[in-house]
């Protein structure tokens, strides 16, 4: 089977919703949940926080695809709110930016595959473009009224959120490819 036929094969099968993906983002968001507790607030930031374990966001999409990563965020940031004290959906555009950049960090991971063969660079750049381009919808948090203008939204909300998903998932994301692809490998997927 020629590259170009498998990667199609990949790309088509990357939206499907399989016992093997539920599980997996059931997986993913109960770890990040429960990791993410371990995180702190960056002081004169809206309740912005280091979350090394933001990392698994970026992993799980780009191991196992964009429903796993949107999954994961999404809910694994609602868990990890709930357990924190903020409330199961407080800030649910939050959640929400999570999981895209989840499901981004797996949709990049498909589509740059050809220009970038190596698959450690190929997810830091995945998980680098996911959490600048996902949580992009933080700015939303000026039309639900927590952020009352788009400087604001930019310097207190995007800006220092980007600034420490970035260097989580940078590093992190292909640390944990890195350990998970002679597992996949030995799998046979």
């Amino acid at each position: 089977m020629s590259t170009t036929v498998m990667h199609e094969e990949h790309r088509g099968a990357m939206w499907e919703v399989t016992t093997r993906v539920i599980v997996y983002a059931a997986i993913g968001a109960a770890l990040y949940g429960v990791a993410a507790v371990f995180s702190f607030l960056i002081p004169g930031t809206a309740n912005v926080s280091v979350r090394p374990a933001f990392a698994l966001v970026t992993f799980f999409g780009f191991a196992f695809g964009p429903i796993v990563g949107l999954f994961t965020g999404f809910v694994g940031n609602a868990i990890a709110d709930q357990i924190s004290g903020w409330g199961l959906l407080t800030s649910w555009n939050w959640s929400l930016a999570n999981g895209f950049a989840g499901l981004l960090a797996g949709v990049f991971g498909v589509s740059l595959a050809r220009m970038f063969p190596n698959r450690i660079i190929l997810a830091a750049i995945a998980a680098a473009l996911a959490v600048v381009i996902g949580f992009l919808f933080v700015f939303t948090d000026i039309w639900l009224g927590t952020a009352d203008d788009v400087s604001v939204a930019f310097s207190a909300n995007y800006l220092p959120v980007i600034t420490t998903n970035l260097i989580a998932a940078v590093i992190l994301t292909p640390i944990l490819v890195a350990a998970w692809d002679p597992i996949r490998r030995s799998m046979g997927r």
